[in-house]
């Protein structure tokens, strides 16, 4: 298994670069990179906008040694464009028959979910919470073939929406909670700080 991890967007609702705002003792994109551990060989981090701060926090997160999969930082030159275009930019690097796709944002999933939507077989896996799907998704080779082949002005949705979707009712609410604004922020703070997180 590898894992996309989406970091190129500006950031532009929160008012600060959210992939460094801390949680805990590390970056949200630390954070979001960390729950990947004992389900991924590999983790591909896509920057855009100031990927030069996003390779300087990979550099780090290596130098720690404390994770055993390999991350791969790939810059998108087209993140202006969209989110789609560094999904693809992600897809072109996967190797493995399937493969997460999360946004940076999303730190708080718990590695249980990770573990769980892992074992379940299908081209597109989604981890639901009250009947309400978030990330990160599994999704199969054959979706990633298709994603290279579609129109980089399209997006993920239509994508997914020519296949079937199989939705993991999951006890987590990490699934929904990403980091737009300093309100969301603030909550992920007060989460992080109110749940058991190792």
């Amino acid at each position: 298994m590898e894992a996309i991890v989406l970091a190129a967007g500006y950031s532009s609702r929160a008012n600060a670069f959210k992939m460094m705002l801390p949680l805990g003792q590390i970056s949200v994109l630390e954070q979001t990179i960390s729950k990947f551990r004992g389900v991924c060989s590999r983790v591909i981090v896509v920057a855009g906008f100031q990927a030069e701060l996003i390779q300087e926090e990979i550099e780090k997160i290596r130098n720690k040694n404390a994770y055993s999969f390999q991350i791969k930082f790939v810059y998108n030159e087209n993140f202006n464009e969209g989110m789609f275009t560094s999904i693809q930019k992600g897809c072109n690097e996967v190797n493995a028959p399937s493969f997460f796709i999360t946004p940076g944002d999303c730190p708080l999933v718990k590695i249980e979910t990770l573990q769980l939507i892992s074992k379940h077989k299908g081209d597109v896996v989604i981890p639901s919470f009250h009947h309400k799907g978030g990330h990160p998704i599994k999704l199969s080779k054959v979706v990633k073939q298709k994603i290279l082949e579609t129109n980089p002005e399209s997006n993920l949705r239509v994508v997914l929406n020519g296949y079937e979707k199989e939705y993991i009712n999951v006890d987590d609410p990490g699934v929904l909670m990403d980091v737009d604004t300093q309100e969301d922020y603030q909550e992920a703070v007060q989460y992080y700080h109110d749940s058991v997180f190792e």
